[in-house]
């Protein structure tokens, strides 16, 4: 199967090019960001030997459908998508902290619970809750965004008091990051998912904070579905999850978990086809919309031609 797997393209008026697990990132004249979505496929902070045809087009997809969705309640960074794979927006100042959104106990806050916490970024937990139980109501738990390594919980009074934010951009946040949350409950709920938890980052541009880099994609969020879940929690048993859960417990059940000295296991092609059409009936589950596959045909060629067309006419600024 055809797929993309990197580029390294040399765009005018390009000043710096990062290659990140999953993202080629082009500078152009620090004015845009060029934010091209391979079909590269990360787990355990691990790139895995072989990339999924259409993952690429279809996280980019998603997160654009969502950016512009939600532009009326937060400013966001996207200006054009001019190819499947592709993102052009403004070039930010990233804001060093993640707002991770929970509406349920699940992953990271349910095994802080499970170990007896009952405060998570500074945020009170009641007893008496089973792992993915529904929260009274959403909370915030931000992370810094670490260099290297996982990220680290913070609340935001140590935000304030380590002076990593202001606390007027403390409140922007912490009203964006429920305002979206809404959001996608809402649009989960119409497409019969529920929204677990999801994380969102933010940047400044013209002195503004606005919305960066995806939202509401499987690779940045738990979904579970709707119309299982309250006899699933009756019965204390796991949820069926809407993520790229599923690719990371296939790697546990294959002794992999990104643990020095294990191998990552043999990707063969029936398992690259099976996760490629999960990603597939992923985008079409969240957004209702009918996938639409791109050809893979002079891919480079494509890319490279609708992202100079976007530089010449936009160089000028907007």
């Amino acid at each position: 199967m055809e797929s993309l797997v990197s580029t390294n393209f040399f765009f005018k008026n390009q000043k710096e090019f990062y290659r990140g697990k999953v993202r080629d990132v082009y500078n152009i004249d620090d004015q845009f960001l060029v934010m091209i979505a391979s079909d590269r496929i990360s787990a355990f902070d691990h790139v895995l030997p072989l990339p999924i045809p259409y993952k690429g087009q279809v996280l980019n997809q998603i997160a654009s459908t969502f950016l512009d969705e939600t532009q009326d309640i937060v400013p966001n960074w996207k200006i054009s998508e001019p190819d499947p794979h592709v993102t052009i927006g403004y070039r930010c100042e990233p804001l060093p902290v993640e707002i991770v959104v929970r509406g349920y106990l699940a992953g990271h806050a349910w095994r802080v619970y499970r170990d007896g916490g009952r405060e998570l970024c500074g945020v009170k937990l009641p007893d008496g809750l089973k792992e993915n139980d529904r929260l009274p109501t959403p909370i915030i738990t931000p992370t810094t965004k670490a260099k290297t390594g996982h990220d680290e919980d913070i609340s935001f009074a140590e935000l304030h008091a380590n002076k990593i934010l202001k606390k007027r951009q403390i409140e922007k946040l912490e009203h964006y990051g429920l305002k979206l949350f809404e959001a996608g409950s809402q649009k989960a709920d119409s497409r019969d998912l529920i929204l677990v938890d999801t994380k969102y980052e933010f940047g400044i541009h013209n002195d503004e904070i606005i919305l960066i880099d995806e939202i509401h994609t499987p690779d940045s969020s738990r979904y579970f579905y709707q119309d299982t879940y309250n006899e699933i929690q009756a019965k204390d048993q796991k949820q069926r999850q809407l993520s790229k859960e599923f690719v990371r417990q296939w790697l546990i059940q294959n002794g992999f978990q990104g643990l020095e000295g294990q191998q990552i296991p043999e990707m063969t092609p029936d398992f690259v086809e099976s996760v490629s059409n999960r990603y597939v009936e992923l985008y079409e589950q969240i957004t209702g919309n009918e996938f639409i596959k791109r050809d893979y045909g002079d891919i480079m060629n494509t890319i490279s031609t609708a992202v100079d067309s976007f530089i010449t006419n936009n160089m000028q600024g907007l």
